[in-house]
C-alpha cells in the first residue's frame, strides 16, 4: 500500500506557490508515494485523515504564517486533534523577514494536533532562486523517500 504525502500551500505574490509545486516535484520522484497537492483554502480534516506525512508552505506575512494558513489549520485543529493524527510533517516559508515567527507560530500549533516535524524548517528570503527552489525540492523529495522506507 503506497504512502500517502498532503502537501498544503498558501500564496498571493506566487513566490510559495512556486516553493510548493518544487516540493512536490521532488515528493513525485518516489514513485511509491501517493500525493496531494492542495491550497490551504481546499485542504480539510478529512485530507489530514487521509495522509501518513504533511509538508506545509506559507508565506511569512507581518512576521506571522499566513492568514490562509493560520485560517486552514484553524478550521482543521479540532477534528484532527480528536483523531490523534500525529503524522510526519516539514515546513517551508516564504520570508520578506527571517521567517523566524511564522515557524514558531506553527511550530505552536502543530504541537496540538499533534504533528511531528521530520526536517529543519525551510526558509526562504525573498525572491525564490533556483538554489531555493531546489532546496524545496529536496525537501518533498526527502518527505517522500522517508515515507517509503517507512522511517515516518
Amino acid at each position: 500500500m503506497k504512502k500517502k504525502l498532503l502537501v498544503v500551500h498558501h500564496s498571493q505574490s506566487g513566490s510559495t506557490e512556486r516553493l510548493a509545486h518544487a516540493a512536490v516535484a521532488g515528493a513525485r520522484e518516489e514513485d511509491a508515494v501517493e500525493l496531494r497537492w492542495l491550497r490551504a483554502a481546499e485542504a480539510g480534516a478529512a485530507d489530514l485523515a487521509w495522509c501518513d506525512a504533511l509538508l506545509l508552505a506559507t508565506p511569512e506575512n507581518f512576521g506571522f504564517m499566513s492568514g490562509g494558513m493560520k485560517e486552514f489549520l484553524d478550521r482543521t485543529f479540532y477534528a484532527a486533534s480528536a483523531q490523534q493524527l500525529n503524522r510526519a510533517c516539514a515546513l517551508i516559508i516564504s520570508a520578506g523577514n527571517d521567517g523566524s515567527g511564522a515557524v514558531r507560530q506553527l511550530h505552536r500549533i502543530l504541537q496540538g494536533y499533534p504533528m511531528r516535524e521530520v526536517a529543519e524548517p525551510l526558509v526562504v528570503r525573498g525572491e525564490p532562486r533556483p538554489a531555493d527552489l531546489e532546496r524545496a525540492a529536496d525537501t518533498g523529495r526527502a518527505l517522500a523517500a522517508g515515507l517509503e522506507l517507512g522511517i515516518f
